[in-house]
């Protein structure tokens, strides 16, 4: 949207201007907000469906959604690809 700065400023402010991410113990990250990420929707650019990330905290939930993506897709494609009917080999028990 053409007020994205303004947007991106007023979650930064919600979020204390820290990220939100969580680290692996489970705690707040403590990195300084850097980004802002959308949470849902990406066409959505309400406030509540906006946070604040660290670089690194974006990065990781960039490539844990990348790697969703490529699994949905695979499993896609190998479904296009199972027989229906024995091979034609295989030994009748």
């Amino acid at each position: 949207p053409t007020d994205w700065a303004k947007r991106r400023e007023e979650r930064f402010k919600l979020d204390g201007f820290r990220c939100v991410g969580r680290t692996l113990e489970g705690r707040r990250c403590p990195a300084p907000a850097e980004e802002c990420d959308h949470v849902g929707n990406k066409h959505d650019h309400s406030l509540e469906n906006l946070r604040s990330l660290c670089k690194d905290c974006h990065q990781a939930h960039t490539q844990q959604q990348a790697a969703v993506a490529r699994m949905k897709k695979r499993k896609e494609i190998s479904g296009r690809f199972r027989r229906t009917e024995d091979h034609p080999g295989s030994v009748k028990k």
